[in-house]
């Protein structure tokens, strides 16, 4: 079997990380054969790839059986535009765009034998893996609330001033919530469900000279009846990393460390109204449950990908999940401008008339040129 042909567009701090996920063999029968950016870079001879200073040259020199965009979210609905169109594989990194809007121009533009799929890698987390495991088979029961509290994405005032576009309207669409807590509202979703309706509350440029949102207060009401609430920020230190999903029948709590599951015998409902003690509860059992294996997440999502094109594997994230955690996180922003709660589904097109205005007052901002000490590992959570 020849190795899928890969172009990667976009060669800043992720993009890089993701070639090297390919060149070290993590990521299996694939070869980096060209690579897009707008300035000459050492990395494509490094690997012996092509390099291109416009992403349709890439897509149109027959060098890539797909591409993997890694630029800012700003282009990722023209550049994925063009890949779909010319009937390629597409996968990309989150968000799937500004907004949902863009979300569904994407997705229609995919063909009947094309693979689009989104960079939603915690999902390979072995710990938020257990959790779904355990959730679908129903040991929890019907679920009653939901509580995440991520406040441990800082990021100190250098990260956004070497950049034009994080942090802005016209770049990002949004901050905190499209940028890093995008994966923990997906996670939240793909375990619990979509809500119907949220009601936001954000601080914008609180803690930051941004424009965006770098704190976040949401609740949540599920179709069921039950509530849930999350709360992000980029402004806190050290912060918070704590999931609980309790059920009728017991409860998950993640501490960003260990995971436990608790157990209810008998279930909360059916103690509530058969016992005569006025105190009481049911018995209890908790255990350790937390994973031992480590997963290179980003190689995992490649390697399925390219599974996808080669073999027909389902995909882990295919692109139109994307929509659901970008929905959410469109829903909070439209929630705080309006001080109104917002049904979903979300009405894609009345909240792109909203982030409209934003986006016509919006402007990139000038980078600094002060030299950024780079640690990507210390950027994930």
């Amino acid at each position: 079997m020849s190795d899928f042909r890969l172009g990667v567009v976009g060669l800043g701090n992720i993009g890089r990380q993701h070639i090297k996920h390919v060149t070290s063999g993590d990521a299996r029968n694939c070869t980096v054969t060209a690579v897009a950016s707008r300035t000459l870079s050492d990395v494509a001879q490094g690997i012996g790839a092509e390099h291109f200073t416009c992403y349709k040259a890439l897509v149109d020199s027959g060098l890539c059986d797909g591409v993997l965009i890694a630029t800012p979210t700003m282009n990722h609905l023209k550049m994925g535009l063009y890949v779909l169109n010319k009937g390629m594989h597409l996968l990309m990194e989150k968000p799937i765009g500004l907004s949902v809007s863009e979300g569904h121009q994407l997705l229609a533009a995919v063909g009947p034998k094309q693979i689009f799929g989104l960079m939603l890698n915690q999902r390979v987390s072995p710990v938020f893996a257990k959790m779904k495991s355990i959730i679908d088979t129903g040991m929890l029961g019907e679920l009653q609330r939901t509580n995440w509290t991520m406040t441990n994405w800082f990021r100190p005032e250098v990260y956004f001033q070497v950049s034009d576009w994080r942090a802005t309207w016209h770049g990002e669409g949004g901050g905190l919530l499209v940028n890093q807590c995008i994966h923990n509202i997906d996670i939240l979703q793909w375990l619990c469900g979509m809500p119907v309706s949220i009601q936001g509350f954000c601080g914008f440029g609180k803690y930051h000279d941004i424009e965006v949102e770098d704190e976040a207060t949401a609740y949540f009401e599920y179709p069921n009846g039950a509530t849930g609430v999350f709360i992000g920020s980029t402004g806190e230190s050290p912060g918070v990393n704590r999931l609980d999903i309790v059920g009728d029948k017991g409860m998950l709590s993640f501490d960003g460390e260990r995971l436990t599951l608790t157990l209810n015998t008998p279930s909360t409902s059916v103690y509530n109204r058969e016992t005569n003690d006025m105190f009481g509860q049911p018995e209890k059992s908790v255990q350790d449950i937390t994973p031992t294996e480590d997963v290179n997440q980003h190689a995992v999502v490649i390697n399925n990908f390219i599974e996808a094109t080669l073999n027909q594997q389902p995909l882990i994230a295919p692109a139109e999940e994307g929509i659901k955690s970008l929905s959410i996180a469109n829903a909070i922003l439209w929630s705080a401008w309006t001080k109104q709660e917002i049904a979903l589904p979300l009405d894609s097109d009345g909240y792109q008339q909203a982030l409209n205005e934003k986006l016509a007052h919006s402007r990139l901002r000038t980078k600094s040129n002060v030299k950024a000490n780079i640690d990507m590992g210390a950027s994930y959570r």
